[in-house]
């Protein structure tokens, strides 16, 4: 987790003159896609800052710790303010309590900028250790003004996290694979089209129920509709109406089962994902 403070960097841009801090922090946000003298440029020319502006910002951008001495190097890059400080102490607090809780999981990295203008202290991005080319895979930060009822403003820390970019890359190389390619923990056998509707009413008590299903597309004889659920990874195969019954086709063993009340096992119940073996 690489951790910055939003009056860390406010306090800074404002003490060395900039007007509009966020504008600068926006650019800065770019650092990692742009690299140094790309963000530079945008801070010269879209913010119209100087020299020596652009190189304060990208001198405490530069620093990067794994414990609280970024606030002696940010103190001796010469630039105070009471807001700067007051970022400075909550970004050693975080990184202090977080390290001494989680060894080696947290930075401060004071070039972690988050461009949206409603972040009001710590932010945070997360990478992947060993797959840092993905970039942040989870990031948030703190808002003290989230929500209001009208009279009162009230604080919120939000985070989100990118599953299909962690996931993809890692299925795509075969580092982790899923034990089905669907959700279906249940195909609902059709055994003529004119009854087809009965396997509808099967499929939508069983969802109803929180059991992932689907209806087999075609009035198939049975071994083949089993068939066609063992190439997708569905454990179970249902025969009949409302009171039928149902097969584990890895096992062959065949239940009597009504709608109402069959569940599968848990660990059968959804898709699980887990290291190649």
């Amino acid at each position: 987790m690489r951790v910055n403070n939003r009056k860390l960097a406010q306090g800074f841009y404002a003490a060395i003159g900039v007007d509009d801090p966020l504008d600068a922090i926006q650019r800065v946000d770019k650092l990692d896609k742009i690299g140094r003298e790309a963000v530079a440029g945008l801070l010269r020319a879209d913010c119209g800052l100087d020299d020596a502006q652009v190189g304060a910002i990208l001198a405490m951008a530069s620093i990067t710790t794994t414990d609280t001495s970024f606030v002696d190097q940010v103190r001796a890059l010469g630039v105070t303010s009471d807001l700067l400080e007051q970022g400075l102490a909550e970004l050693a607090t975080l990184v202090e309590t977080v390290g001494a809780a989680f060894p080696g999981r947290i930075a401060a990295d004071l070039k972690v900028a988050r461009g949206l203008d409603y972040y009001t202290g710590s932010v945070y991005e997360l990478e992947m250790v060993g797959w840092e080319s993905l970039g942040s895979v989870s990031a948030g930060g703190r808002y003290d003004a989230l929500a209001s009822d009208g009279r009162m403003t009230f604080p919120g820390v939000g985070i989100s996290i990118g599953i299909t970019r962690i996931l993809v890359p890692l299925l795509a190389k075969g580092l982790v694979r899923a034990n089905r390619v669907v959700p279906s923990a249940v195909l609902v056998a059709v055994d003529a089209e004119e009854t087809r509707s009965e396997a509808g009413e099967v499929a939508r008590a069983l969802r109803a129920r929180g059991i992932p299903c689907e209806v087999a597309a075609r009035a198939d004889k049975f071994g083949k509709q089993i068939r066609y659920a063992d190439r997708r990874g569905i454990p179970f195969v249902w025969f009949g109406g409302a009171t039928g019954e149902v097969k584990d086709i890895r096992t062959g063993e065949q239940v009597p089962a009504s709608s109402d009340t069959w569940r599968p096992p848990e660990a059968d119940l959804h898709p699980r994902i887990g290291p190649t073996t």
